[in-house]
């Protein structure tokens, strides 16, 4: 039987009039156990459906070490048909109640590879939208842990105010260039899909989809193989994919003919390069 849990909307930022980081505070005072990478099923009663229960999960943005809040980054969904659960959890306020359900999901940090050795391959995150949200965890507690793997994030938004994250992931670099990539060795870059509108005119980093930085022309290098100083092949590298379907088979079409394979479709020794998570 599914037991609910209660906590209390604490934190609400608005970001835009459809995107929003909220934090859940538990009524009892104990933020669960999970690991990044994981999602938590929140819940609300919708009052146009006889009080019914409406869940969604949703990627877990908080990391495991910070035992205040569960953190999450939401996008209203208001197409084709307004979200049931998301129209509901914007029209929220602070101190309003919200129900939860334990933290899950196997969208998370490879340790090992397959013939049981520590996987030290570098990590690059590819995350599309509200995608990022794991990938947020993800860094947040890589840093905590000391871990010494190199750790890329590439962030695909449309817009620039939309770059939500942009400021705690390009202070993570910092401290990596202050303190040492011995230490801690991180980068972040985004890219920006509809660079000619006039809202992203100030936009001079790379342009079009996340994928586009796995794009090389000809034999020369790709912007990521560019950003790390080296050919990214399937023995150096290991690849974390969140978004819509179509930013998974973006990354996947550069990432196939290479020879990576995912999870999904591990070879028979179990290896693999690839973890994703499509929301749609």
């Amino acid at each position: 039987m599914v037991t609910d849990n209660k906590a209390i909307i604490s934190f609400i930022q608005v970001l835009k009039d459809d995107l929003s980081i909220f934090r859940l505070n538990p009524i009892d005072g104990k933020v669960p156990d999970y690991q990044a990478g994981q999602f938590i099923t929140i819940g609300l009663e919708n009052p146009s459906e006889n009080n019914k229960l409406v869940r969604r999960a949703y990627s877990i943005a908080s990391n495991p070490e910070n035992r205040r809040y569960i953190e999450l980054y939401i996008r209203w969904v208001r197409k084709p048909l307004p979200g049931r659960l998301t129209t509901m959890l914007f029209n929220s306020k602070a101190g309003d109640q919200i129900n939860w359900l334990k933290p899950t999901g196997a969208f998370t940090i490879n340790e090992k590879l397959a013939n049981g050795e520590k996987d030290n391959r570098r990590i690059v995150c590819i995350g599309g939208g509200t995608g990022l949200a794991p990938f947020v965890s993800y860094a947040k507690h890589l840093y905590k842990i000391g871990d010494k793997r190199e750790i890329i994030v590439l962030h695909g938004a449309s817009y620039v105010d939309e770059l939500s994250y942009k400021d705690t992931l390009t202070d993570l670099e910092y401290e990596s260039i202050d303190i040492g990539k011995d230490k801690w060795n991180f980068k972040y870059r985004a890219s920006i899909s509809r660079p000619q509108e006039h809202t992203n005119r100030s936009w001079s980093g790379q342009k079009g989809r996340v994928e586009t930085f796995l794009r090389s022309k000809e034999e020369d290098e790709s912007p990521l193989e560019s950003l790390i100083g080296e050919k990214i092949t399937k023995d150096n590298t290991i690849f974390y994919i969140c978004g819509w379907q179509g930013t998974i088979d973006g990354v996947m079409d550069f990432l196939k003919p290479k020879g990576f394979v995912t999870e999904r479709e591990k070879r028979a020794d179990g290896s693999f390069e690839v973890k994703y998570e499509s929301y749609g």
